[in-house]
């Protein structure tokens, strides 16, 4: 199935719509040897996470162009229900593409064994529970020799995101390819910028403005849901840290990783403040607002910002200033809103260049990319650059939680984890953070906190 052409609407956002439920994460991995299936050429998918995020995926999967078979083969998931619904969405979406009856589905803790067992050298592995699990589905599938799919965030913690980060070490020995889930980095238009950049367009990049404002809901009240494991996975995803990292890292790693992409290195500190609203009633660990600055090895400077209140000012973009002129990155709902203007002011009837523009939302791209290199044997493995990139988002994290200068050395040896018995999670087992007897979860407070 060729997919529409379009900038203007995402192919997995507009699949969220329809799917309903958005669950955390997911992942990227795929092995060079095996380019495809050694029965025949059709690359089988399954997929661990029947979320929201899970499901567009697979839709992407299954619409890339002139790629040869592809279809969904086994499902996973902690709730049977979900993975149902979202079964019957995708067959009536894709009918001739879709083929898993009830035996290859498959439900609990230990499912992401069976499911990866069904695949053979070639297929990929879609990765896209909840952040907490990833790097244990993602080892376990690289171990297999299967390829993987890996959606952000990638682990809420440092010592989560190392062993990810062994992981991806293994694939590259294995020739096991991974894609990761931050999809700008497949857009053309964003490309030719970096480009023109590289090729000395801009002048020295001096600053980077990286943001994510708008408004969102709070979390309520859970009851006597607080403090159940099965119940924290559900209402957990952006408002718990070990569930899925919080919701400054589930949303604003891709303007940090584009900001990483920019400089085409890492920063060796962050600094941060933030804070919540006057009189908040949310019983969620999350604040409402995050300023953080990264410095570069160069003393460049990138200046991130993250804010959840309603009724406010909105900004989803990143910002390039050169000593030549400035640059937009992107837009709204990562499109690829990409000019280059004439000097530092940016807007509309100041533009110097605009590249073409991308055919397919980028998401689309990041599947024909990995589809690609699966069939040509291409090397394809994300890992390394995507856990940095994470890491990089949880130096910004700790710094606003902590009130405390973050460098790169201190993430990169940092072993923390919020739970650190993921191997062993049964739903019967004790929860790794608790509601007070008012339902509130514990709040990061700077010169108290710990997370690195």
């Amino acid at each position: 199935m060729t997919p529409k052409k379009t900038t203007s609407g995402p192919t997995r956002r507009a699949f969220l719509k329809q799917s309903g439920s958005v669950v955390a994460g997911t992942a990227a991995l795929s092995i060079a040897r095996g380019a495809h299936a050694a029965e025949d050429n059709t690359i089988r998918l399954a997929l661990i996470g029947c979320g929201g995020r899970g499901a567009g995926a697979v839709g992407d999967a299954l619409s890339v162009p002139d790629s040869g078979p592809v279809s969904l083969y086994a499902m996973a998931d902690l709730d049977p229900v979900r993975m149902n619904a979202q079964y019957k969405n995708l067959k009536q979406k894709f009918p001739d593409q879709v083929d898993v009856p009830e035996d290859r589905r498959f439900v609990g803790f230990d499912a992401y064994r069976t499911t990866v067992d069904h695949l053979r050298p070639g297929d990929v592995a879609m990765c896209t529970t909840r952040a907490y699990i990833r790097p244990v589905h993602v080892e376990y599938a690289v171990q297999k020799g299967i390829n993987v799919f890996m959606e952000k965030p990638f682990a809420p913690d440092p010592g989560g995101l190392h062993r990810l980060l062994r992981a991806g070490e293994e694939a590259e020995k294995k020739n096991v390819k991974i894609s990761a889930g931050l999809q700008c980095r497949h857009s053309p238009a964003r490309q030719a910028l970096i480009d023109k950049i590289r090729d000395g367009a801009m002048g020295d990049i001096t600053l980077i403005r990286a943001n994510r404002l708008g408004g969102a809901g709070w979390l309520g009240d859970q009851g006597e849901k607080a403090n159940d494991l099965m119940s924290q996975l559900q209402f957990g995803r952006i408002h718990l840290y070990w569930v899925g990292s919080g919701h400054m890292v589930d949303y604003l790693i891709h303007q940090i990783d584009e900001c990483c992409w920019i400089k085409d290195s890492w920063p060796v500190s962050a600094i941060g403040m933030g804070g919540r609203v006057p009189e908040s009633t949310d019983r969620g660990q999350n604040i409402d607002v995050y300023s953080i600055e990264y410095t570069f090895a160069d003393g460049t400077k990138a200046f991130c910002g993250f804010r959840r209140i309603n009724k406010t000012r909105s900004d989803f973009a990143t910002y390039i200033h050169g000593t030549k002129c400035a640059a937009q990155f992107s837009g709204d709902v990562h499109a690829a809103t990409v000019h280059m203007f004439k000097d530092q002011r940016i807007a509309g009837d100041n533009i110097a260049w605009t590249p073409t523009k991308d055919a397919f939302s980028p998401w689309q791209y990041e599947w024909n990319d990995f589809i690609a290199s699966i069939r040509n044997d291409r090397p394809h493995n994300e890992c390394k650059r995507a856990v940095y990139s994470d890491l990089t988002t949880l130096m910004g994290r700790a710094a606003c939680h902590t009130g405390q200068e973050v460098t790169w050395d201190q993430i990169m040896q940092s072993d923390f984890q919020f739970c650190d018995y993921l191997d062993r999670l049964t739903p019967e087992s004790p929860v790794p953070v608790r509601a007070d007897a008012n339902g509130q979860f514990p709040l990061p407070i700077p010169g108290q906190w710990t997370e690195i």
